[in-house]
């Protein structure tokens, strides 16, 4: 693996929790839950391999329309976790953010969200991002919205809540799609799609989305 060519902005659409629990005969909840904690396996590796920022798709502004009991899982297993692992996050070591609306989450939820903002922004070297009720149209939308002058792609970005363009997209579970996701940042991203469902994503299938990234030849319009 080329360190001086690893990529800066790693995105992964967070895919086939549930698929991956139907797989083993458990329930939807349990897929989400593993999923879960192998997204702060995933942080580590990221972080160790010396990649800057990780952002991930853990809750799209339509996956509201959701069966019932799934969203209410969804929106209240944090809440439960935060509390169980509360010493654990005091020790995390990096930045994390969150990207999305807030309106529409619990006040429980947010106080958590703002806990952790909070206690990890002095952390420097990497950032994980976690999109949450996240959805790039309604992102663009709002950054549009906060604008009072001629609009540029400058100011349009600044008014992002994710301003560094994505070097990297991977999604799991071998869908082939963006699924409304960071639209404007992945402009110029490489994808790779994976076919292992999210929980079973490993270090072994993040390296091998960093090699496959590592032998193309990003050109961004130009030539070689």
């Amino acid at each position: 693996m080329n360190d001086k060519k690893m990529p800066a902005h790693v995105a992964i659409i967070l895919d086939g929790n549930g698929r991956w629990a139907k797989k083993y005969g458990r329930p939807r909840s349990y897929g989400h839950y593993q999923g879960g904690r192998n997204l702060f396996r995933i942080a580590k590796i990221a972080q160790k391999l010396g990649i800057k920022k990780l952002t991930v798709y853990a809750f799209s502004t339509e996956n509201w329309k959701r069966p019932e009991d799934e969203v209410n899982y969804l929106m209240t297993k944090p809440v439960e976790l935060f509390h169980e692992n509360r010493e654990k996050i005091k020790e995390i070591d990096y930045k994390i953010t969150f990207a999305g609306r807030r309106d529409r989450f619990s006040k429980e939820l947010l106080e958590i969200i703002n806990i952790i903002e909070e206690e990890t922004k002095s952390h420097e070297g990497f950032e994980l991002t976690v999109a949450a009720d996240y959805g790039a149209y309604d992102e663009i939308i709002t950054a549009v919205n906060k604008i009072d002058k001629p609009i540029t792609k400058e100011l349009i970005e600044e008014n992002l809540m994710v301003k560094e363009p994505v070097d990297l997209l991977i999604r799991t579970s071998g869908e082939q799609r963006l699924s409304n996701f960071l639209l404007w940042q992945v402009s110029y991203a490489e994808f790779y799609f994976a076919k292992v469902h999210w929980p079973a994503f490993n270090e072994k299938e993040l390296r091998k989305a960093i090699h496959s990234y590592q032998k193309r030849n990003r050109r961004f319009g130009g030539l070689a």
